[in-house]
């Protein structure tokens, strides 16, 4: 890395104790609770600032609202089979205003997605086989 850019990232990381405090508290106002990674992310906040950063600037892309933003993080969650994620996401979406029935369908379009993928793969294979 060339010298300079490795001072800015020294420079930065001066600060990684008071942005990585700051992250958390974005985290707790956007998604109404705390999941239990991110403080214990948070002990090594020379690392934890930069996935936590990424990971802020990407739950809350520009293009999308953060009811849809948080649609996507339940079907994401849904399919991954990630049920604490689900749960948080689930409520998340609730405090920006998404309603049962679209919480609901979200999780339907990744059951849907979901049973397709497991079809297709089997079938694929099953049509191999004969």
């Amino acid at each position: 890395m060339q010298k300079e850019n490795q001072k800015t990232i020294d420079n930065f990381l001066e600060y990684a104790d008071a942005i990585s405090d700051d992250i958390l508290a974005e985290m707790q106002e956007m998604l109404g609770t705390m999941p239990v990674i991110l403080p214990m992310a948070r002990e090594r906040p020379q690392t934890f600032v930069f996935t936590a950063l990424a990971d802020l600037q990407i739950a809350r892309p520009p293009n999308l609202p953060p009811k849809t933003a948080e649609l996507v993080a339940v079907a994401a969650a849904a399919s991954a089979g990630a049920s604490h994620c689900l749960k948080v996401h689930i409520r998340a979406a609730k405090k920006e205003g998404a309603s049962r029935d679209e919480i609901y369908e979200t999780i339907q379009i990744a059951a849907l997605i979901g049973k397709t993928n497991v079809l297709a793969a089997g079938f694929r294979e099953l049509a191999d086989a004969f």
